[in-house]
């Protein structure tokens, strides 16, 4: 929602279920689709796969932005590839595409309150203490997406990953002084 309003465009329905948001190309720059799954996250992978199967997408060229529970809040995470990492909507897009090669951006929402299920974290509202610290984070993800349709993974694993590392470390440093 947040890079849809950034760039003006507005969700419809799309041949698959999921709602999408459409740029058209533009000289060089080819379209651009952001997609809001309908289905429960773990199944996400049919939405995803009939789309990129309907548009004709390589799943190189896809950006999957989730939620992590195993990252503090806030915390950002990109990768080129990889394992579904426990989450069900990655596993679920995964076995679809038949294919784990495709990019990734988690979002840490942290595991809340540990008397809580995992699931009442997912699916509630972020505390008004946890509020500021997951806004910061979704500007950033707003970043992060932009860069990765102008270059690539690359760049955003350069510049939102090592950032990450850099904040803890300097965190660990102030703590130790």
């Amino acid at each position: 929602d947040a890079v849809a309003r950034r760039w003006r465009l507005e969700f419809q329905s799309a041949p698959a279920d999921a709602l999408v948001a459409r740029t058209y190309p533009v000289g060089e720059r080819e379209a651009v689709l952001l997609v809001k799954p309908l289905t429960f996250m773990n199944l996400t992978g049919r939405a995803v796969g009939g789309l990129l199967h309907y548009y004709r997408i390589d799943p190189t060229d896809l950006l999957v932005v989730t939620e992590d529970v195993n990252l503090p809040l806030g915390r950002l995470r990109a990768r080129r590839q990889g394992s579904s990492g426990g989450h069900n909507g990655l596993g679920s897009v995964i076995e679809v595409l038949g294919t784990n090669r495709f990019s990734r951006f988690r979002i840490g929402v942290g595991r809340g309150d540990p008397r809580r299920r995992l699931s009442g974290r997912v699916l509630s509202r972020f505390d008004a203490d946890e509020r500021p610290l997951i806004d910061e984070a979704i500007d950033r993800v707003v970043e992060a997406v932009e860069l990765f349709v102008e270059e690539g993974i690359e760049p955003v694993m350069n510049r939102f990953n090592r950032r990450e590392v850099e904040e803890e470390e300097g965190d660990a440093a102030t703590e130790s002084s």
